[in-house]
């Protein structure tokens, strides 16, 4: 069910809205943005590659994000971007980042650092009080 969204933000969280010293921001009309034909698919895998002019950005689903994976893992999203744009998106990503984790705690990327002994390997601890 894809729902029409229009919405309006402030143009300058999408050009860095950097001003010179001493100069008076320039007041932008918001940027309308229109994304109800965008899709929204889930991914658990990126993989960042480029050339000297853009940036690749290849994301899929790991059915395996345990040790290697058996199969390939399919690419079924890619972004190109330039490297300009990838820039104000790695802002945007560290402020969205930042507040997450200042409301939610320190994400941890090693997934081996996450993993509780005995819940990974599908074994669930029993209560000895309830067996009798």
């Amino acid at each position: 069910m894809a729902e029409s969204h229009k919405k309006t933000e402030s143009k300058e969280s999408h050009t860095g809205g950097e001003s010179h010293a001493g100069a008076q921001p320039v007041q932008r009309p918001p940027l309308q943005i229109d994304d109800s034909k965008a899709l929204a698919l889930y991914a658990n895998f990126c993989r960042v590659t480029g050339t000297p002019e853009e940036l690749i950005l290849d994301f899929g689903l790991n059915p395996q994000p345990f040790g290697m994976p058996a199969e390939p893992i399919p690419v079924t999203q890619r972004i190109v971007t330039n490297f300009y744009t990838a820039k104000r998106m790695l802002h945007a990503l560290q402020l969205t980042i930042q507040r997450h984790e200042a409301t939610f705690g320190v994400l941890e990327t090693d997934i081996q650092r996450r993993v509780r002994p005995g819940i990974s390997s599908g074994h669930t601890p029993t209560n000895p009080s309830t067996h009798g």
